[in-house]
């Protein structure tokens, strides 16, 4: 089966930045690749070249089995695509702007109106179809504008931090939505700086930092990267804490973290951890919590890089913003 895209070594400068840095990307048909990564660290630049708004400096890369350079047009007969902002027309209302894009589509008036009550209907969009967008939530914002991206059936659909600013409601419902894009066959290219929303999504990410892929993996095979497993101890008594840490520095031989009032740390041997419970009985200190769990996304992304996810690395960020 042909990937539905594919790029190999990819690079886009600005100045003495590099925006990427020689970036490999595989995505299967029907599959969803979730592509994390903080502000700045090349997800936008990726997308705007897969895409055809960018040419790239070096590297090659196809979309459909269409070389995005030499047939942009075939390519942008295939995709779809939903940037972080909503790109919709806040004075059109909101089945005007999908009728809009129909048109512009050259569908004929009839099948434009038709697709856009379909596509109205499937966002929960219908009984909001005669305002103008400048009236609608975020969350309606957000939906309406991929309903837009969706308008010419597209096979490849590219989402570019899509839930950027909604309320964690909106965000879920957003889900929702692409969940059942996946549902129909459609490939999807997300973007996110959200570790849950990549978790929750992806069949495959990939992690950039600084212009490159630094790892790449299902989710379960990008946890166990760490090696370790997290256990997390809250004593009773919150002046119990230190020597819960002790404990833990003790048997593991590494120092734990004791933010909020737990002792947390990264066990490479799950067999310490009756150890340190005995350890702990018989200092007479009770635990009100007590688990032992694997890394999650953030974690990884930290141990990976160095820092969280939202955080931005700087003249990077700034040359990607001005970018997009």
């Amino acid at each position: 089966m042909q990937n539905a895209i594919e790029a190999e070594g990819l690079a886009k400068r600005y100045g003495e930045t590099r925006a990427l840095d020689g970036v490999d990307l595989v995505v299967p048909q029907g599959r969803l690749l979730g592509v994390l990564g903080p502000n700045g660290a090349g997800k936008t630049t990726a997308v705007r070249i897969l895409a055809t708004l960018l040419r790239p400096d070096g590297g090659r890369a196809t979309v459909g089995g269409f070389d995005v350079v030499r047939q942009a047009h075939q390519v942008r007969s295939l995709i779809g695509l939903t940037g972080q902002y909503a790109a919709v027309d806040e004075t059109l209302t909101g089945a005007e702007n999908l009728v809009m894009i129909g048109r512009l589509l050259d569908l004929s008036r009839a099948d434009a109106k038709r697709r856009a009550a379909e596509l109205l209907e499937r966002f929960d969009l219908t009984d909001a179809a005669g305002r103008a967008a400048k009236t609608y939530s975020g969350g309606m914002r957000r939906r309406l504008d991929l309903a837009a991206s969706l308008v010419g059936r597209p096979r490849i659909l590219f989402l570019d931090e899509p839930t950027t600013g909604l309320d964690p409601r909106s965000r879920t419902e957003l889900w929702d939505v692409v969940r059942g894009l996946m549902a129909d066959g459609v490939t999807v290219l997300l973007t996110t700086q959200y570790l849950e929303e990549a978790d929750q999504l992806a069949d495959d990410i990939v992690v950039f930092d600084h212009g490159r892929v630094i790892a790449k993996g299902t989710s379960d095979e990008l946890k166990a990267t760490t090696g370790a497993q997290v256990l997390q101890v809250r004593p009773r008594r919150a002046e119990h804490l230190d020597l819960v840490a002790q404990v833990i520095a003790d048997v593991a031989g590494t120092a734990p973290d004791t933010a909020g009032g737990q002792a947390t740390a990264n066990l490479t041997d799950p067999a310490l951890v009756p150890l340190i419970v005995r350890r702990l009985d018989d200092l007479g200190v009770i635990a009100t919590e007590l688990s032992l769990r694997k890394s999650t996304l953030d974690e990884v992304f930290l141990a990976l890089t160095g820092h969280r996810a939202e955080e931005e690395p700087g003249d990077a960020a700034a040359q990607e913003g001005r970018a997009a």
